[in-house]
């Protein structure tokens, strides 16, 4: 398997970023990683290996980045209008610099997924929710995604563009995104098990959401024993990918 490590020092967060790559071509993925994590999360925890097959047959390339989470969702004792600021600055980053640099080094023309497990999966969620037509489709593990969660129930102007609960709900019937949102392929999936509380609620109020607004997405929920933890994600995104591919036409 062809394994890269790039880095460079992004003006928009005035700080060395690193990118880890994984595979030499195929539908490319942006991972983001799990809280407070870096680019070497999905190496780490062994979802590298879960997916050896298909990125060693060329079907998927992933882009695995850096996060700012502990100055941002989890800096729990610092200014909450600068901490959503940065998190704006983070998410710049992403489309603004790693998108380009993906599209340069995969070659392939493909739009690229958005996918994560807990926290990246709301990271997955904001980047795709707010620029659907920068990618393909959305695989999001146990995300949470009302970002007043991580505020203390806060909310300004620019964290209201950091959580999808919020702005999807506000978003008009007839806005433009809504007919993207439909040409793409959206996964949303939970346990029901430990630690998934929170996970469960916002993404069972992101069901509602998608009902009332016309999206079309796949909000799985899995069984009680389904818990917050990597041996399960591992399962899902197993199980997910041939319909975030395009292999299969319909969930399951």
């Amino acid at each position: 398997m062809k394994r890269q490590e790039i880095s460079w020092h992004s003006p928009r967060l005035d700080r060395n970023m690193n990118i880890r790559i994984f595979g030499h071509t195929g539908t490319p993925f942006l991972i983001l990683p799990t809280q407070d994590s870096m680019c070497d999360n999905f190496e780490n925890f062994g979802m590298i290996d879960t997916l050896r097959e298909p990125i060693e047959q060329g079907k998927i390339q992933l882009f695995c980045v850096d996060t700012v989470d502990q100055e941002t969702w989890s800096n729990v004792w610092g200014d909450k209008g600068w901490r959503a600021a940065r998190q704006e600055a983070y998410y710049n980053y992403l489309i603004e610099e790693v998108l380009p640099f993906i599209r340069q080094e995969n070659g392939t023309g493909r739009l690229p997924v958005a996918a994560g497990c807990s926290l990246g999966g709301l990271h997955a969620a904001i980047v795709f929710f707010r620029r659907p037509e920068c990618f393909s489709a959305m695989l999001s593990l146990s995300g949470v995604y009302d970002a007043k969660f991580f505020f203390d129930g806060w909310l300004d102007s620019t964290l209201y563009q950091n959580s999808p609960l919020d702005f999807l709900a506000n978003m008009p019937k007839d806005h433009p995104y809504i007919n993207m949102y439909n040409e793409k392929r959206i996964v949303l999936c939970v346990g029901q098990g430990r630690w998934e509380e929170e996970g469960r609620r916002t993404t069972a109020l992101m069901r509602d959401v998608f009902q009332q607004k016309g999206i079309h997405a796949w909000v799985d929920f899995w069984g009680y024993d389904v818990d917050h933890d990597w041996c399960w994600w591992k399962k899902q995104i197993v199980y997910f990918l041939p319909y975030v591919l395009g292999e299969t036409n319909q969930p399951g």
